[in-house]
């Protein structure tokens, strides 16, 4: 690659076992960059890696890539899916946003709505929010679990600690069937800051192209920031693994955000090593005939 500048994927990563502490990760960190237009450029590079490296994905058909991204209303997570994601072939991608669950995935683990959308070997899925709602959001208001038909001795106050710690267990055993087994987990936690997201949601109640953008809810879930924040950190310190790590992206630059989380996401795929599936003398043998009669065909 052309780039001069080496993003620091060691500094945004969750080490396993280690205690977060979201005061440690600044959200305006900007990686080096000098201004908007060296991320611009590095992030096309980056675009254009990960073109070439979906296809050596889809062509070995071995892994499978299952990208998450979870982060605080307006964090970036649509933006950052849409500018890293333009190069990808999209026959070969798919992205599901977790909106609330509906009444069937409500009467499940909440691990089986997560496994009807995981990606084929060779695919790339995205996962807009995730099955780690159910230890952020359902964490900061318990009282969901009531409509999970949970037995009642799960959901109760001074069980409650249990029930997290038990769902970070299940996580960390569902991801660790899902490595094992070819699928390369990548997480994003993209890390906004609450005078980042004032503006932000300022922006969209004061354009009214983006209007349709701002829900009274996201200024609700806003006064609870402590509570996320204290969420955050326990589920990002219990779940990130060696196999299937978190990153804590600075989402406070948006250029710097998608950089990289663009620069990472080719790095991962280009470490699985690819190759193209390789082809029997036999079948070197029949392409040549065909090659040699196409060629000596005539008036086309």
């Amino acid at each position: 690659m052309s780039r001069n500048h080496h993003i620091d994927h060691k500094r945004l990563v969750v080490p396993p076992g280690g205690k977060v502490r979201l005061k440690d990760y600044d959200p305006a960190y900007a990686g080096g960059f000098e201004n908007k237009a060296q991320a611009r450029e590095a992030l096309a590079e980056d675009v254009l890696a990960l073109a070439a490296a979906q296809e050596l994905l889809w062509a070995s058909a071995q892994y499978s890539l299952l990208i998450i991204f979870q982060g605080l209303d307006a964090a970036g997570k649509d933006g950052t899916i849409k500018h890293v994601m333009s190069g990808v072939n999209p026959q070969g991608c798919s992205v599901h946003s977790f909106k609330a669950p509906t009444d069937e995935e409500r009467l499940h683990h909440f691990l089986w709505r997560p496994g009807r959308y995981l990606p084929a070997r060779g695919r790339i899925a995205i996962f807009n929010r995730s099955y780690y709602e159910e230890v952020l959001v359902v964490r900061v208001h318990p009282e969901w679990l009531a409509q999970q038909w949970l037995p009642v001795q799960q959901r109760e106050t001074k069980n409650l600690a249990r029930l997290w710690a038990t769902r970070y267990d299940e996580i960390n055993n569902f991801e660790g069937v899902l490595t094992r087994g070819g699928n390369c987990i990548i997480k994003f936690f993209l890390h906004v800051s609450r005078a980042e997201q004032r503006k932000r949601f300022l922006e969209r109640l004061t354009d009214p192209d983006k209007y349709w953008k701002f829900s009274a809810a996201d200024f609700r879930e806003r006064q609870c920031w402590d509570a996320y924040t204290a969420a955050y950190e326990d589920m990002l310190s219990a779940t990130s693994t060696a196999s299937a790590p978190w990153y804590v992206i600075p989402a406070d630059h948006k250029w710097f955000m998608r950089a990289a989380v663009a620069d990472i996401i080719a790095s991962r795929i280009r470490a699985l090593d690819p190759r193209f599936p390789s082809v029997t003398k036999e079948r070197r043998r029949e392409l040549a005939q065909i090659r040699r009669a196409l060629r000596a065909e005539t008036g086309t």
